[in-house]
């Protein structure tokens, strides 16, 4: 799965697209995993644009979930953007909405991060 890494300021936007689910769960967690790495406390904040992602499954939430675990063992900040209807009422449903910091748009999260 390619993440079409982009930089804004010190904070790398991530933009997944597509179904993040059982055939495509595994390419999403190694596309992210070498983002991690540089989230940590006064490393690079990491916005994930969910804009182009419509359904995302529970392997899906499994690997967001792993990360960040990471990220904020290592001190760092990793947010969620955009998120569709359908995605969004997973998070809710499955009160990952609780883990993440979830912003309705692009530049909100890069405006909360940059802060």
């Amino acid at each position: 799965m390619e993440l079409q890494p982009k930089q804004e300021g010190r904070t790398v936007i991530l933009s997944p697209a597509g179904r993040i689910d059982h055939t495509h769960a595994d390419a999403f967690k190694l596309a992210l995993d070498p983002h991690l790495a540089d989230c940590r406390k006064d490393g690079v904040p990491l916005v994930i644009d969910f804009s182009e992602v419509n359904y995302i499954s529970s392997i899906g939430l499994r690997a967001l979930m792993v990360a960040i675990k990471q990220v904020k063992a290592q001190g760092g900040r990793m947010v969620l953007a955009a998120l569709q209807p359908l995605v969004l009422e997973v998070f809710t449903i499955s009160r990952f909405d609780m883990l993440f910091e979830i912003f309705p748009d692009r530049a909100a999260a890069v405006s909360a991060v940059a802060a």
